[in-house]
């Protein structure tokens, strides 16, 4: 079986423990099984992985064929002695069908064996060390070609007779150190460097020398060959990294004839900061690198190798990630005791040491969200599985888990939008999730996210909880949400009930306010109106206005005006709303609100009912309207209101009301006048208003006693009371003020009022005659009578030759013309029988 190995993770940087850890691009497997027991007793050194099987050689000179779980695979491999080479086996390769491998050892012997048959078998014996071979990766070769290199490069065909006919390739510098076959192209390298051969033009595309490392040689290190594609070339060596792209020449580079047809171009070359022990393509810009790092222990022993995922471009690179491995016996390596295969297609990578291999594997998601969770990534693990689908961990599971994760961290509100953004409409879910914020009493986090719809409506008791939790440490809290949630989600009894059991004083105002909507929501409006004036709320108004509550406000009305009378009065006022007797009766108690009230009533209806108690009301609160309310309104009694006045002192309006009452109470009044008001003007005013002469005899009486009203009178009385009544009262010797001045102007004023009389007179004659003259001259004027006339009671013509009796006529001045023994009544009659038209004077023909 398969163990998972355990690795380091860092960026490619010296790390601190602070360093936030890097997810990782690869997950580990060991290889156990059978590869265990054969590596107790052997040691790998050399392998070739195909997509259906691995393949190792070992230092005993044995081959191996694996599944890629580690376990033993009959083939002919194992079943046969004479395959097994008698020392350390230096190369294994594999044709693309995985059906024949190719094996090459020190003992000087390559073999070509089928893995499941025995046709195409080849045993050759070179008498001396064979470091690499190479079979055709053409899959319709069928092992008719492989390449053997030493010191010199040679391409062996099998022909028709299945004899083999070896080829020399090319000469080497040294010996051939490692082969690559990709289509016509064959990399190899030698002591000097990588050179690329084309088979189908049978030439070498040229050298590329390698460097050589300080205080080394270049072939004590593996060169390690990889074609990425059928024309990129990956180099590595030593601690240098080269990608080469074969191309073909273009027209002005193939003008020499001397020159081959394509060409190597190196794209991209870099150096490491470890030892290559093998590369593999990735992406496309990205390789993955084992390496051998070349710092050493504090006991001079190797460290670990690492698995390094680089992404190049021209001339540089950048370290994704790498990964530490703890492989058996590490300490004890070299860089060629490592080796790197792969399955491109799989993105799978074979990690071989002597005594283990190691699966690298791309992770995927369901591995991804795992170590993420793991990490405490949830967001990004969340939005891995939006975008990739959900595998083995649902969405909502993850969720769940970063829900519990925030509470932890008390991230209170960050976990309630969570909520809402994961949970939608899963009533379930939400109702769990919810506890766990009860559990943390945080339920004033949640409940600004919770649902409230019908789609997803909770069990009441949850909005409960919330709401009960406000109440208990966030009041206003409390009242935002009673304002915002639609009552139909909780028990609004219950609520009101818990306001009662924790009503706190220095929240009156917001408990107030919360137990007017719940009583509204509820339908108790009348003690949602009692809270509202409690709270001297406004929006008492607008809740009569919305549901009609007219009938409920009948004992509220002093709290409604108290709180706003003009908008209370909108209400009062209205008949259809609330009768007048209903208010008045409740303003018994409050004169002013009452006085308020009937002031306004008044001005809309003039003639109701409760004008009585306005006159001790304008007396009481506004003195300026109880003499215009008096002159204008009939409805009170005279007698109540002058003893109210008589109480008050309000002479004036006592003059008025006396005056209405006449006889000797207009003389009272009189006398307030001139005695309590001491306004002469007045009192002059007043006779003449009643034109009364007892009243003329005590203001011309009292301006005796006063000589300095004496010309005032006499100015007054003029077109009313004779003058030398006054003179008259004068006494001799008794000095007047300004009397020459009174006399002149009184004299003055009546042969002016004589002239115009007299004028008068003479236009009235004038225009008398003149009148005359037209109504004579009317008279005298002839009426016209012509045959269409017809006389309205015979129906016959007015004019009639054959009876001369009939000829005397009768003409009215409504035009209509009779003849004379038609009238009905006679010629005695003066009225027009046809409309009724008085004609005093008809006229007679």
């Amino acid at each position: 079986m398969a163990e998972k190995l355990p690795v380091n993770s860092d960026s490619g940087t010296e790390s601190t423990e602070e360093d936030e850890e890097v997810e990782p691009k690869f997950k580990y497997q060991r290889i156990a099984n059978d590869l265990k027991n054969i590596l107790n007793a052997d040691v790998v050194t050399c392998t070739a992985v195909h997509s259906k099987f691995l393949i190792f050689g070992t230092f005993r000179g044995r081959v191996y064929l694996l599944d890629h779980q580690g376990n033993s695979v009959d083939s002919h491999l194992s079943n046969s002695e004479q395959h097994t080479h008698k020392v350390a086996v230096n190369q294994v390769d594999v044709d693309p069908k995985g059906e024949y491998v190719a094996t090459c050892s020190d003992d000087g012997k390559v073999n070509i064996t089928g893995l499941f048959s025995c046709e195409n078998n080849q045993n050759l014996s070179f008498g001396k060390s064979i470091k690499v071979v190479a079979l055709d990766p053409d899959p319709k070769s069928r092992v008719r070609r492989f390449i053997v290199g030493e010191d010199k490069l040679t391409l062996y065909e099998r022909n028709i007779l299945k004899k083999l006919k070896p080829t020399e390739l090319c000469a080497v510098e040294g010996s051939v150190l490692s082969i690559c076959w990709q289509g016509n192209f064959v990399a190899w390298a030698s002591h000097l460097g990588v050179r690329v051969y084309d088979l189908s033009e049978r030439c070498s595309l040229g050298l590329m020398k390698w460097e050589v490392p300080q205080q080394a040689r270049l072939e004590n290190f593996r060169c390690h060959l990889r074609w990425s594609n059928e024309h990129t070339l990956l180099i590595g060596w030593v601690d240098t990294i080269r990608i080469c792209v074969i191309r073909k020449r273009n027209g002005i580079e193939a003008a020499s004839s001397n020159l081959p047809g394509y060409v190597v171009d190196p794209v991209s070359t870099f150096q490491t900061t470890f030892y290559i022990c093998g590369l593999a393509p990735l992406a496309s810009s990205q390789l993955v690198v084992l390496g051998y790092r070349k710092e050493r222990s504090a006991n001079y022993k190797a460290l670990r190798p690492v698995l390094c995922v680089i992404e190049y471009k021209m001339n540089s690179s950048e370290e994704i990630c790498t990964d530490s491995l703890t492989l058996r016996g590490f300490e004890e390596y070299t860089v060629n005791d490592y080796s790197l295969g792969c399955i491109i297609e799989e993105n799978r990578y074979f990690i071989v040491a002597p005594k283990d291999i190691v699966v690298a594997s791309l992770i995927e998601t369901d591995d991804r969200v795992e170590w993420l969770i793991k990490h405490s990534k949830f967001e990004e693990a969340i939005d891995l599985i939006s975008a990739h689908g959900a595998g083995s961990l649902p969405v909502l599971s993850v969720a769940r888990l970063y829900i519990n994760h925030l509470l932890t961290l008390k991230q209170y509100e960050d976990a309630a939008k969570l909520c809402l953004r994961m949970l939608g409409n899963n009533k379930a879910l939400w109702e769990e999730e919810v506890f766990k914020f009860v559990k943390c009493q945080q339920l004033r986090a949640v409940s600004a996210y919770l649902p409230t719809s019908e789609d997803c409506k909770l069990d009441p008791h949850v909005y409960e909880m919330v709401l009960y939790e406000f109440l208990k440490f966030d009041v206003k809290g409390f009242l935002n949400l009673i304002k915002e949630w639609p009552p139909q989600l909780y028990d609004g009894l219950a609520v009101i009930n818990a306001i009662h059991d924790n009503f706190r004083k220095q929240n009156a105002n917001e408990l107030l306010e919360s137990l007017a909507l719940l009583y509204s929501y509820q339908g108790d409006y009348e003690s949602a109106l009692r809270m509202y004036l409690k709270l001297q709320n406004k929006d008492v108004f607008e809740l009569i206005r919305r549901y009609e509550l007219y009938s409920v406000i009948s004992k509220l009305i002093i709290p409604l005006i108290h709180l706003d009378r003009e908008r209370a009065f909108k209400i009062l006022l209205d008949k259809q709303k609330i009768k007048p007797e209903v208010v008045v009766q409740q303003l018994e108690q409050n004169h002013e609100y009452l006085y308020w009230f009937l002031d306004d009533l008044q001005k809309i209806d003039s003639s109701n009912v409760f004008q009585r108690k306005l006159v001790e009301l304008y007396a009481k609160y506004d003195r300026s309207k109880l003499l215009p309310f008096l002159r204008r309104s009939k409805e009170y009694v005279i007698q109540d209101a002058l003893a109210i006045c008589k109480r008050e002192g309000f002479y004036p309006e006592m003059v008025y009301l006396l005056g209405c009452m006449g006889g000797v109470e207009a003389v009272e009044a009189l006398n307030i006048i001139i005695h309590s008001m001491s306004d002469i003007e007045m009192a002059i005013e007043f006779c003449k208003e009643h034109n009364d002469n007892d009243l003329w005899n005590v203001l011309i009486d009292e301006s005796t006693k006063q000589p300095e009203i004496v010309t005032k009178v006499l100015d007054g009385i003029v077109d009313y009371v004779n003058p030398e009544i006054v003179v008259s009262k004068i006494k001799l010797g008794q000095t007047i003020p300004n009397l020459r001045e009174s006399v002149v102007k009184m004299l003055w004023h009546y042969n002016t009022q004589q002239e115009v009389l007299c004028t008068a007179h003479e236009i009235q004659l004038d225009d008398y005659f003149d009148s005359h003259s037209e109504v004579v001259a009317m008279r005298r004027r002839a009426q016209h009578v012509s045959d269409e006339h017809h006389c309205p009671q015979c129906h016959r013509q007015v004019l009639m030759k054959s009876t001369a009796n009939r000829n005397c006529l009768v003409a009215f001045k409504c035009g209509h013309i009779y003849h004379e023994l038609c009238i009905p009544g006679g010629t005695a009659s003066v009225q027009c029988g046809e409309c009724d038209t008085g004609n005093s004077d008809p006229s007679e023909e």
